[in-house]
């Protein structure tokens, strides 16, 4: 399960280094791709496989379910990390989520997200509060 936050910055190449209790996790390979927030997310290659079989079980009728798909696998970029835990994002990915330098790495339990740090930080400025003050159910058989 990945949690936490860490602020990794992206090298001049574009290349990320992953947080090193994550490194053994994605050494076999890794997926990352478009998120929501205009993030992107990173998943070990199983998870990945996971996810896309999920999708595969969605009504071809859908037109959300399709443009959903579309979007999600047509960024995705299959990656292995070298030995020191380094991997490329791919500059239309970067471009996608507005990536400099300075990045915000957070878990996501399956996946890694990964955020522009000034656009994490307004968005957990923006969310925090509503997070305190939830009252109703959220997540469903949550607390």
């Amino acid at each position: 399960m990945f949690l936490g936050t860490h602020t990794p910055r992206l090298d001049e190449k574009g290349r990320l280094f992953l947080p090193a209790k994550y490194r053994e996790r994605m050494a076999g390979g890794l997926v990352v791709t478009r998120g929501q927030e205009r993030c992107l997310f990173i998943f070990p290659m199983d998870e990945f496989v996971k996810v896309a079989e999920q999708m595969h079980q969605a009504p071809m009728t859908s037109r959300k379910a399709r443009d959903y798909s579309r979007v999600f696998l047509s960024g995705a970029s299959d990656e292995v990390p070298d030995r020191q835990g380094r991997f490329t994002i791919p500059a239309k990915l970067r471009e996608y989520a507005g990536l400099d330098r300075e990045v915000t790495v957070i878990g996501a339990g399956s996946r890694l997200e990964v955020w522009d740090t000034v656009a994490w930080n307004a968005y957990l400025e923006e969310t925090e509060q509503s997070f305190a003050e939830t009252e109703e159910e959220v997540i469903p058989g949550l607390f």
